[in-house]
Parts: structure tokens; C-alpha cells; sequence
């Protein structure tokens, strides 16, 4: 048994299935999709036309690629400053509740289960002008109805609300089990020694749930690059493009308007640039959050 454990055939007999399915699933679509992005190709007829790199000229000197970039943007901001800090918030405050912390969890997790889609047919009624529930509390406070989904001004931020709302609890669960892993030894000495609750908060538990922190910032950043779905429900990228993303820009070229080289084109780029972006992340931060010592 030890010497045909110690044979490179049957090592390689074992790895070869995951092989396979990495080539068939990951490699093989990255490859089909370099490929046709250097084509000019509807989809649908034989042969695809060679065309170079005229396709990446075109998506990098095209406004609304750059349009669509700074709205991911938005969604990594939104996610790293604004839904992190709260995710992080709510995680301290639901590990320290006595009762009911079952209820708690359940509560805040019920959105990440929901479709996108009922998610964001629920909050366009919510945003909705003339019956919605944000526009009756600003009526009572005296504001003017707000048209949140078909003004420029505000169609950005209501989506980013909802596709954090949606997200969160997911996280929170995740941080959550971080902090209870924690010893309780460490909580109640420093508690003894007279630390209050945010002391012990900012000098134990925040530094020892860094490495699950750092993840829920790469989850976040992957998330971010790759959000459509919740963008085509609530308002297919308008008003006028302000809040196409790319993967949505991309979806309208390779399927809706039958260019699939240059939607292909596009997909190359956001997968570049996720690489990038998550490269960085972790060669910058990511490492220096990894080792934790109790």
C-alpha cells in the first residue's frame, strides 16, 4: 500500500478527475471567451471574423465602459466603507445579546435565502413615488416625493441600499461565528481587570476576528464586480445609464444586441480587473490580517 502511494501514476491518477473539471469549467470558458473577444461575431453565424484587439480599443475608449467601471466602483465603496462597518456592528452587538439570539440570526439572514428578483420587486415598491414607504415618511416630514429609481441622482444609491440589505445578514452570520469561537476566557479576564465593553470590543475582539474581517472585504470586492442581477430587476441599468455595471453593459451587447465577441471582450476585462483588484487586496492588506494568535 505505502509503495503505490509513493508511485507518481497513482498521485496522478487520483488528481486527474479535479483536473479534468477544472480544464472543462474553468480554463476551457476563459480561454473561449479570450478567444472570441478577438472576434467580430453575433453569435449565431458560422464563423466568427478575426478582428485583433479592435474590440479592446473600443470598450476602452468607449464612456459608458468607464460609466459602468465607476459603478462597481460604488459598489466596492459602498461595501467596504459603509456595509462592512455595519456588518462588523451588528456581529458585536448580536454576540453579546442574552436572549433570543437564534431570532437574531434567523432575522438578519432571511434576505441573503430571498431572491434577488422578490428582493427587488420589494423594495421597488418601497422606493415606489406615490404609495412607497420612504416617500410617506418624508411626506409626513414635509419633503417633496423623491423618484428614486428614475432620478440619476438617487437610482445609484437605492440600489446599493437594497443589494446591501440583501447581503449583510449573509455576512453577519459569517462574523458572527468568528466572534463566538473566540475564548471566553479572554472576554471575562480583561472584564475582571475593569475593561468595559468597548474596550474589550476594540483590543480583543476586533483584532482576533481580522482574518474573517479581511475575507468579508474580498467577498465583498468579488460580489461588487460581479452584481447584475439585482441591477436589471429594479431598474435594467437607467436612467440613462447611471447605473449600468459592467457585467449588465456586457449582458446587452453579447445577448441583447447580438455582439457576443465584444460582450466576450467585455467579460475578459471584468475578470481582469476582479483579478487585479483582489490581487492587490490580498498581497496589501489580506496577508498582514491572516495570522492571529490567541
Amino acid at each position: 500500500m505505502n509503495t503505490s502511494l509513493r508511485s507518481p501514476l497513482i498521485y496522478t491518477l487520483f488528481v486527474m478527475p479535479a483536473l479534468i473539471l477544472f480544464i472543462m469549467f474553468f480554463l476551457y470558458p476563459i480561454g473561449s471567451s479570450l478567444y472570441y473577444s478577438l472576434t467580430s461575431w453575433n453569435g449565431v453565424s458560422a464563423e466568427p471574423r478575426f478582428v485583433g484587439l479592435s474590440n479592446y480599443v473600443k470598450a476602452l475608449t468607449d464612456e459608458r465602459f468607464w460609466i459602468s467601471t465607476r459603478n462597481n466602483g460604488f459598489f466596492i465603496g459602498f461595501s467596504v466603507l459603509i456595509q462592512v462597518p455595519l456588518i462588523v456592528l451588528f456581529s458585536l452587538l448580536i454576540a453579546n445579546v442574552k436572549r433570543l439570539k437564534g431570532l437574531y440570526k434567523t432575522a438578519v439572514f432571511l434576505p441573503s435565502i430571498m431572491s434577488t428578483a422578490v428582493i427587488g420587486i420589494l423594495w421597488g415598491f418601497i422606493y415606489e413615488p406615490n404609495i412607497g414607504l420612504l416617500n410617506k415618511m418624508l411626506h409626513v416630514l414635509g419633503i417633496d416625493p423623491i423618484y428614486w429609481l428614475s432620478d440619476n441622482r438617487f437610482a445609484m444609491l437605492s440600489i446599493l441600499v437594497t443589494n446591501a440589505w440583501q447581503w449583510t445578514g449573509f455576512y453577519i452570520v459569517m462574523v458572527l461565528a468568528a466572534i463566538l469561537a473566540i475564548p471566553r476566557d479572554l472576554d471575562e479576564a480583561a472584564a475582571i481587570d475593569g475593561a468595559t465593553a468597548v474596550q474589550r470590543a476594540m483590543r480583543i475582539t476586533l483584532p482576533l476576528i481580522r482574518p474573517i474581517i479581511s475575507v468579508v472585504i474580498m467577498l465583498s470586492i468579488a460580489g461588487a464586480m460581479k452584481a447584475a442581477d439585482i441591477v436589471i430587476v429594479m431598474t435594467k441599468g437607467g436612467p440613462a445609464g447611471s447605473t449600468e455595471v459592467l457585467a449588465t453593459y456586457m449582458i446587452k451587447y453579447a445577448i441583447t444586441n447580438f455582439k457576443y465577441g465584444y460582450g466576450n471582450t467585455i467579460a475578459v476585462l471584468i475578470f481582469a480587473l476582479t483579478l487585479v483588484l483582489t490581487a492587490m487586496y490580498q498581497l496589501l492588506v489580506a496577508r498582514k490580517s491572516e495570522k492571529v494568535e490567541y
